[in-house]
């Protein structure tokens, strides 16, 4: 971890940052999925957010890791935790994120901000967020922020996201993954094409998709299908159903 000290005339705060919480995940074993990296590339190009929304093992981190991997963009990544819901805790983890891939970005003066903010002046935050970047040595960078389900009930939340979302410049994309929909004043931005949604329908595996995971494992796509039906393709309990099947195959054949 590292330590974070501001100052703002009337006393100075100390916060301890955990690195592990602004540092990408590795990349998890599995297939690749073109299907959901296409949708991913076609909102990079056309939106200005993306969230990926889904229960728990649907796939959601490990879609947001290989994206991140392969968009050819810089990657500042926030992994969301309960206590974040302060908007002071929160606002140093998503600033320290974003000063790893921009250095230049000054957030001093937004970390004092935050300590003034009142309910109803959120909004002039997300707007001293986009000026301070705009201030920078802008690059094609994704900001990624992960379970913010997590924090959804903050009534920070919708009035923060809402402002800055669509004030994204072309440079800077935010990727958004969720165990629940964000608040409806999110999510329905996506009629105005500033966001795209990949839902959990969209999350579960394809047939061909699981015949791919299956064949991995040197499974049949009999065992495939009865495991799709079995899992309604989901996909850890799918990838765990595979692993499991070919554990199983193995200790029979040293039998």
């Amino acid at each position: 971890m590292f330590l974070i000290e501001t100052n703002d005339d009337s006393e100075t705060t100390k916060m301890q940052l955990i690195l592990d919480k602004i540092a990408m995940p590795s990349p998890s074993p599995g297939i690749s999925r073109p299907r959901l990296l296409g949708l991913l590339d076609k909102s990079l190009a056309s939106c200005t957010s993306t969230v990926i929304s889904g229960r728990a093992g649907t796939g959601k981190t490990k879609l947001a890791v290989e994206f991140a991997r392969k968009c050819g963009r810089s990657i500042a990544w926030y992994k969301v935790d309960t206590p974040d819901g302060e908007l002071p805790v929160f606002f140093e983890y998503l600033a320290g994120s974003i000063q790893n891939q921009l250095p230049d970005f000054n957030r001093q003066p937004l970390v004092q901000l935050v300590g003034r903010m009142g309910p109803d002046s959120i909004s002039r935050l997300a707007e001293a967020f986009i000026y301070q970047l705009l201030q920078c040595e802008l690059k094609p960078i994704v900001v990624v922020i992960e379970d913010l389900h997590l924090v959804c009930d903050s009534n920070w939340v919708v009035p923060f996201f809402h402002r800055l979302l669509p004030l994204l410049p072309p440079e800077v994309h935010m990727l958004i993954t969720s165990r629940t929909m964000p608040p409806a004043p999110l999510w329905r931005m996506r009629s105005k094409q500033t966001l795209s949604v990949i839902d959990e329908d969209a999350l579960a595996f394809t047939k061909g998709e699981a015949l791919d995971l299956f064949g991995c494992y040197g499974l049949t796509s009999q065992q495939a299908s009865i495991a799709l039906d079995h899992t309604h393709g989901r996909a850890a309990a799918l990838d765990n159903f595979a692993a499991s099947l070919c554990k199983s195959e193995k200790t029979a054949a040293l039998a």
